[in-house]
């Protein structure tokens, strides 16, 4: 047998264990969606007690999250719980409720989280009379932006207009503060709740740390590789996020798309290096890209991004949009579609020099020859005189774009907020209408993960 044949043997069984580790993780996803299935019929009892909506407006997961340990509390206190995320709600179902809990974080500078886009589009533009309802919201923000908490504070006045009775006060979140979240609990009773939902942080070896964009004009960009110091990788989808806790600032830890999967034996991330104007680095991009060093920790846990994943979409065609370290979470998928052998791909991203800022250059190119992405988009914008970006290559292939979603196809967005998300937002509802791009929202075909 000659060494080429060897290699090519050893390459299939190696593709073959990795479709089969992927396809486990599959199986292991579809028994926990079954199982949160059966918990839903469990907390919705056929008592007499009126059932209460538990509601959630997420953009991350964070809202989700606590909608369940809120309903997991309820239920322990003898209420009936329906939990719902809110694009999923209609207006007659609320109109018809008693009470209803709404936990809404907020995209951006106040809008809908992809999460409720639909519900704000659908339900709170056809203004219903609701007299009967008694709610409660909570409200997830950031005041690092102007108009903190403003979906929640948008909510919570469209349901007082409406006619809906408050049971307290909006209750505001400023990144997940401890005694915010613990004043909600409170309301439901002397109960625990169960936090089964959230992993505890835990020390993580950085591995491997890469310069990926050498001479670029933009910010350094770093691929990281990091191994849990148990020894004991744990399993995440690909579309998850982590959050890293820094020592100076452990009340606000940090949200990152993971760029690798399970299989690949470390959790990759690509992180810019944050430099502020008096030349200090940002706190967790300093620590991920300067002040660590090989061998050191870093308290990390995994943060399922369920709107972020796969899930329903593993044999659709997917187009992937992002720029800068938003090809992170883009890579992931592509890994795991072709670890699956799902070549129907179109990757569409844009940096600003094809010389420098080409991330991930050697695999991307890889994926290409090899028939997984049956479409490349490179999208540099400054290598000519006018400025090009992502959005405008997808108004350039409006055809092509529109011939893809008629396909079956799936659009996944990873990447900055100001400027690409929303250019892209834009671009597609000029190319497929606004009713088409609503639907798509709510049958899971239009994910983003944006920061």
């Amino acid at each position: 047998m000659t060494e080429a044949m060897l290699r090519t043997l050893g390459a299939g069984a190696t593709t073959a264990a990795y479709a089969a580790l992927c396809l486990a993780v599959y199986a292991r996803q579809r028994r926990q969606r079954t199982a949160a299935i059966r918990e839903a019929a469990a907390l919705s009892t056929d008592g007499e007690a009126p059932t209460t909506l538990v509601l959630f407006a997420s953009q991350t997961g964070q809202a989700e999250t606590i909608a369940w340990q809120t309903a997991r509390q309820l239920r322990a206190a003898g209420t009936p719980v329906r939990v719902m995320e809110l694009n999923a709600l209609d207006a007659a179902t609320l109109s018809s409720a008693g009470r209803a809990l709404f936990v809404a974080s907020t995209y951006g500078e106040g809008d809908a989280p992809d999460g409720a886009s639909v519900f704000a589009e659908r339900v709170m533009d056809s203004a219903p009379a609701l007299p009967s309802l008694r709610y409660a919201v909570l409200a997830l923000g950031d005041r690092q932006y102007k108009n903190f908490c403003g979906f929640g504070r948008t909510l919570d006045a469209w349901l007082h207009a409406a006619g809906a009775r408050r049971d307290f006060e909006c209750i505001e979140v400023d990144n997940s503060d401890p005694a915010a979240l613990a004043a909600w609990q409170a309301r439901w009773g002397d109960v625990t709740v169960d936090h089964e939902d959230s992993e505890a942080f835990a020390p993580w070896r950085l591995a491997t740390r890469e310069l990926l964009n050498a001479g670029s004009a933009g910010a350094p960009v770093f691929q990281l590789g990091l191994v849990p110091q148990s020894g004991a990788m744990p399993r995440w989808a690909s579309g998850d996020l982590v959050q890293i806790a820094v020592a100076s600032d452990p009340a606000r830890p940090r949200d990152y798309s993971i760029a690798s999967v399970p299989a690949d034996g470390e959790l990759q991330l690509l992180v810019r290096q944050e430099q502020h104007p008096d030349g200090t680095l940002g706190t967790a991009s300093g620590l991920l890209t300067s002040t660590l060093t090989i061998g050191d920790t870093v308290a990390l846990r995994l943060r399922p991004h369920r709107t972020f994943r796969l899930d329903g979409n593993e044999t659709r065609p997917l187009i992937l949009i992002g720029n800068g370290t938003g090809l992170a979470g883009l890579r992931a998928h592509l890994r795991a579609r072709a670890a699956a052998g799902c070549n129907d791909n179109w990757l569409v991203f844009g940096e600003r020099h094809a010389a420098h800022d080409f991330l991930c250059r050697e695999e991307i190119e890889a994926w290409q020859s090899a028939g997984v992405l049956q479409r490349l988009d490179m999208v540099f914008s400054r290598d000519q005189p006018e400025r090009l970006y992502v959005q405008h290559r997808l108004l350039q292939t409006a055809d092509l774009l529109r011939a893809w979603l008629d396909n079956g196809a799936a659009i996944y967005v990873c990447g900055s907020l100001q400027g690409m998300a929303s250019g892209v937002d834009a671009a597609l509802r000029q190319i497929a209408g606004d009713a088409f791009l609503r639907d798509l929202s709510a049958t899971g075909r239009y994910r983003r993960d944006i920061y």
